[in-house]
């Protein structure tokens, strides 16, 4: 089983290169999954791996990077089946 943690952060983060220093967070923790812009203006994320590494990850999540600024960090945790390989900026 793989635990999975689905993140929904809002703020400035748009513009901001969150997405990239995302994706740079989590290869360097060895995660798997995706980032991506949503339409509201927020971004949205998915990663899989070891439960204390994704804690890792959600605690970084609600600081960003330099020029963010996170005012609320929505989660969802589950477990299955590895879904990704690898890790993804999407659109």
């Amino acid at each position: 089983m793989t635990e999975r943690l689905r993140v929904h952060i809002h703020g400035r983060v748009q513009g901001v290169g969150f997405r990239y220093a995302t994706h740079r967070q989590a290869a360097r923790l060895g995660l798997s999954g995706w980032v991506r812009n949503a339409s509201d203006g927020s971004v949205e994320a998915e990663f899989e791996g070891d439960n204390d590494v994704l804690r890792e990850m959600l605690e970084w999540c609600r600081q960003g990077p330099g020029y963010a600024v996170v005012t609320r960090v929505d989660e969802q945790w589950e477990s299955g089946a590895p879904r990704y390989e690898g890790f993804h900026v999407r659109g």
